[in-house]
């Protein structure tokens, strides 16, 4: 029997495989050394360790994958120290209120402070008061006008300029009469 001619006798050389230049060789080898470098947990995985869902246990708790006991040490003494359950509260001392003054010891107190009478006296010789001075002179007199009202002292101040107001009409009149 015949067999079929080829249609032609000439053999093509195979294929010839290409060769892999140096980079490309560099290359294949740094890839090679990364992926060998990853290989282990990720980072942090000991403290967070990822969640694997399991179908059976679900009820079973999560074990902390860190050894070792967790029960607290007493250091630098032998004998255990022991908290007690309920621990007893001392009792707070009770806070002292200072006793109030009454409105004469207030009033007396502040009549004889001898920051009111030093700011008093540099304003009389006119000297100038700070601003911090002049508030805390200001809050000291206001203050020693609401005991004087309290306790019903008045200070005579509509008398005595009433009667320096005749003295000064009769001086500007001339008249030299004696007030009655």
């Amino acid at each position: 029997m015949k067999q079929p001619a080829r249609t032609s006798q000439v053999k093509k050389p195979a294929a010839r495989v290409k060769r892999k230049t140096r980079e490309e060789i560099n290359q294949e080898a740094r890839d090679r050394k990364r992926e060998k470098k990853h290989s282990g947990h990720a980072s942090g995985s000991r403290a967070n360790p990822a969640t694997v869902s399991q179908k059976g246990d679900k009820s079973q708790s999560v074990k902390d994958p860190r050894i070792g006991s967790k029960k607290a040490i007493a250091l630098g003494t032998d004998a255990p120290v022991r908290q007690p359950a309920n621990p007893v509260k001392a009792a707070k001392p009770a806070v002292e209120k200072k006793p109030r003054l009454t409105p004469e010891e207030e009033l007396a107190k502040l009549e004889n402070d001898e920051r009111l009478d030093a700011l008093l006296d540099r304003l009389e010789n006119g000297e100038a008061l700070s601003a911090e001075d002049q508030a805390w002179l200001d809050q000291s007199l206001d203050r020693i006008d609401v005991l004087m009202e309290q306790l019903g002292i008045a200070l005579d101040d509509d008398a005595e300029d009433e009667k320096a107001e005749e003295d000064m009409y009769r001086l500007l009149k001339g008249s030299h009469r004696t007030p009655e």
